[in-house]
């Protein structure tokens, strides 16, 4: 009987994960569940499982300095929120994951895998190399890929790459898209240490700019600049402290 250990510090999570193994894999038995780094290592060398699903976030380090420290070396699930950038560097690494929320098809695929490993008793690859390359990976700077946006009980997730731009009004911050609008409860400032910098730019202390969704940057008799945006109608001012980011364009 196949056994694994689920390392989360995240209690509701560990529990539903724990759930559907059980409900998709029954004969898989879950011999530990740990919520910090160094639990999860003793119980790693004490119990010896077959599997072990790593959350990447955890109290103590991260999940990823786990195969590192331990000695047993079982087949590893990475459990990740992080975005496509860091997913593509687990696919490079040929260590699995589970995006969350888990689904339950995502996580049938990842036990069809895990089965076949065990069932063609395939040796475990040393992935320190990988280990320490995708650790590299997912400390880089994870920016924001999308918004909830929403009035009421409606709530709508807006693409970071479909924005054109973002103008703070009162309390609020609108989100402005090539076909639709959106409010967002959250400051420029805040917005602005969530987002690419090499995509963003605030041009106002009130309005920041998509570069990629800029058609051209014109300046009237006044000496003023204006942007002219490829899919919007309206034109933004840019204040005389933000016009060194349009002085190669």
């Amino acid at each position: 009987m196949p056994t694994a250990l689920i390392a989360e510090d995240e209690v509701t999570v560990a529990k539903h994960l724990q759930q559907r193994l059980h409900a998709l894999w029954p004969e898989l038995s879950v011999v530990a569940v740990c919520g910090t780094v160094p639990a999860t290592i003793r119980a790693l060398d004490e119990k010896r499982p077959d599997i072990a699903f790593l959350d990447i976030r955890m109290p103590g380090g991260s999940g990823i300095d786990i195969p590192l420290a331990a000695t047993h070396r079982p087949l590893y699930v990475f459990i990740t929120a992080y975005d496509e950038f860091a997913v593509k560097a687990f696919d490079t690494a040929a260590i699995d994951y589970l995006l969350k929320p888990v689904s339950d098809e995502r996580l049938l695929q990842t036990i069809q895998r895990l089965q076949q490993r065990i069932a063609n008793n395939g040796a475990v690859p040393d992935w320190t190399v990988a280990l320490q390359q995708l650790q590299a990976a997912i400390q880089a700077p994870a920016y924001l890929q999308w918004l909830k946006a929403g009035t009421g009980e409606l709530v709508q997730l807006v693409d970071v790459a479909e924005v054109c731009y973002f103008c703070s009004q009162d309390k609020y911050t609108k989100v402005v898209t090539a076909k639709a609008e959106h409010w967002i409860r959250m400051s420029l400032k805040d917005l602005m240490q969530e987002l690419d910098p090499k995509l963003f730019q605030s041009i106002h202390r009130d309005t920041i700019v998509r570069l990629p969704a800029v058609a051209h940057v014109r300046r009237d008799f006044a000496g003023r600049l204006w942007v002219t945006l490829k899919d919007r109608p309206e034109e933004l001012q840019v204040s005389r402290r933000s016009e060194g980011v349009f002085k190669q364009m």
